[in-house]
This record gives structure tokens, C-alpha cells and sequence, in this order.
């Protein structure tokens, strides 16, 4: 019962996508505010803006971003609040976490993703 997808905020939005949530820490480049079509924008649960830099989207290092980044997520004091937030949404039907890297197998979404189907 995966209704969690990930999905590049530069797509075009799809009715499908359900709930659209951003995901990054920072505004995506070229994106108005208006033609983001974001339901809800958590940056408090992207990965710390150290973290972010020292990954800097290098695939090689990728395993050892998605445990630092499940670490900070499993400290961070929003999630709790985050968890309940995406349960209530699922209810509902699908979410689509949004994110602006290039990169559409080696980025923050694809681990959040894998994180919130571990601990929902």
C-alpha cells in the first residue's frame, strides 16, 4: 500500500499527484511560488543545509547520505508532527514528494520516501 511517490517539482503537476509536498530546504530555482502547485512545503524535514552541501548530488556517496539523512531525520523534533501530518494526508490517497534535484534516484525525496514507508 505504497501511496507515497517522488516526483521532479520542474514536471508538470498531474491531478494523479495527490498531495504535493516540497521537500527541500530551499526554493527551487525558476519555480513561482503561484505555478509550484505545493500543498504543503517541509523544509524543516530536509536534510540539514551541511549535509545537503557535503553530498552535493555525488551518486558515490548517495548510501552514506541516505544514513546520515535518516539519522537526522530520527533526531529531528518536527517529525513527529510531520509522521501524523503524512498519515492524515495518506487517508486521503496519494502524495507526491516533491524535490528540484536532477538527480531522480539519488536525492533527499527517494530517502524521506523510504523513511516515512518504514516508520508509518
Amino acid at each position: 500500500m505504497n501511496n507515497i511517490f517522488c516526483k521532479r517539482i520542474y514536471e508538470e503537476p498531474s491531478s494523479s499527484d495527490g498531495f504535493r509536498i516540497l521537500v527541500d530546504r530551499l526554493w527551487p530555482r525558476g519555480i513561482s511560488r503561484d505555478s509550484a502547485y505545493i500543498d504543503h512545503w517541509a523544509k524543516d524535514i530536509a536534510p540539514s543545509s551541511e549535509l545537503r552541501k557535503w553530498f552535493s548530488h555525488e551518486p558515490g556517496k548517495f548510501e552514506t547520505f541516505s544514513e546520515k539523512y535518516a539519522d537526522e531525520l530520527n533526531a529531528n523534533p518536527a517529525v513527529h508532527e510531520f509522521l501524523s501530518f503524512v498519515s492524515d494526508r495518506l487517508t486521503a490517497g496519494r502524495i507526491t514528494l516533491l524535490y528540484s534535484a536532477k538527480d531522480t534516484e539519488h536525492n533527499n525525496a527517494v530517502v524521506l520516501a523510504g523513511w516515512l514507508n518504514r516508520n508509518l
